[in-house]
């Protein structure tokens, strides 16, 4: 069961979100400045972590390090996000929906709940007055968010400086992490986010499992299935299809945990699609373009017949 802290906690959070994204979609829209966008999205953690956090008035080592663990990942998200779009001028993924405010209302609704379902461990953990000894799912989980880190922070880092070096133009990232997943950033965000989860596990009772379980879930099924993996794998697929060296290395390259190509080029395909996340949607616009070229190959060799 729920205890009226928890309760409490969760409207809490749930409230400031809401007007912390409303804040920065009325500058969005109102000042046409989208470059808040993902910015709003990354900080409103270290919103919600240090909030709840303060709002208990006194600790214990378990809320101090998971929320630490919180704030330092999205300040480091935060601020990578907002130089990136600096640097580069825009974000094409904001191209769609830059001059329809029903589209960015909508995505500032999904990241206000990305951010708001992620730190449900770090709520429930800073809710709760439980405080069990440190136990081995703590370490587990703390481990888990460090690896998932450092992966995400050096695929940050690698694409960086690829996409601002002159000789990366009009190339796809296959260096650093990039040869063993074709996205290693979002392998460490989907890692990290269940690492607090499992760091929460020695406090949850009750129904507070399901709560704490919504934050992994949603951010697995939308980087999977929504709004990450598919979307630029279509990209990708758009402006690569047609080079073969690209198709060798999606199809010798793990699309989300790292794994040697070697090793993955050979696995089967029933493998890679069970165990490994290679699902058809990932190759579809690849399998349309192969196709349409298949048709084109044999118009032209019936013409020459």
């Amino acid at each position: 069961m729920l205890t009226d802290t928890d309760r409490e906690f969760l409207y809490l959070t749930a409230v400031v979100t809401v007007g912390y994204q409303l804040f920065f979609f009325l500058i969005a829209v109102v000042l046409k400045f989208d470059k808040v966008i993902d910015f709003a999205g990354s900080s409103n953690f270290v919103v919600i972590a240090l909030l709840t956090l303060l709002q208990r008035r006194s600790w214990h080592l378990r809320q101090v390090v998971l929320t630490s663990l919180m704030v330092i990942w999205s300040s480091r998200l935060a601020i990578y996000l907002l130089i990136r779009i600096l640097r580069w001028g825009e974000d094409k993924r904001h191209d769609k929906m830059r001059n329809n405010v029903g589209r960015i209302a909508f995505y500032f609704l999904v990241q206000g709940f990305w951010a708001w379902s992620v730190t449900l461990p770090i709520t429930m953990v800073n809710a709760s007055e439980k405080d069990p000894n440190i136990e081995a799912e703590d370490i587990i989980g703390w481990t888990m968010w460090f690896v998932g880190a450092v992966v995400e922070l050096l695929a940050d880092k690698v694409k960086f400086s690829f996409k601002n070096s002159p000789e990366s133009k009009g190339k796809w990232c296959n260096v650093g992490l990039w040869k063993y997943s074709r996205h290693p950033n979002y392998f460490g965000d989907i890692l990290l986010s269940w690492g607090y989860f499992v760091a929460s596990i020695p406090i949850l009772e009750g129904s507070e499992w399901f709560v704490v379980l919504i934050g992994p879930i949603f951010v697995t099924l939308l980087l999977l299935f929504v709004s990450g993996l598919p979307h630029l794998e279509t990209s990708a697929d758009k402006k690569f299809g047609n080079v073969e060296a690209y198709r060798i290395y999606k199809k010798r390259t793990s699309p989300l945990i790292p794994l040697p190509p070697a090793v993955y080029g050979n696995l089967p395909h029933w493998f890679k699609a069970v165990f490994l996340f290679e699902f058809p949607i990932y190759s579809r616009r690849l399998y349309r373009n192969q196709r349409g070229n298949m048709q084109e190959h044999s118009r032209d060799e019936q013409k020459l017949g």
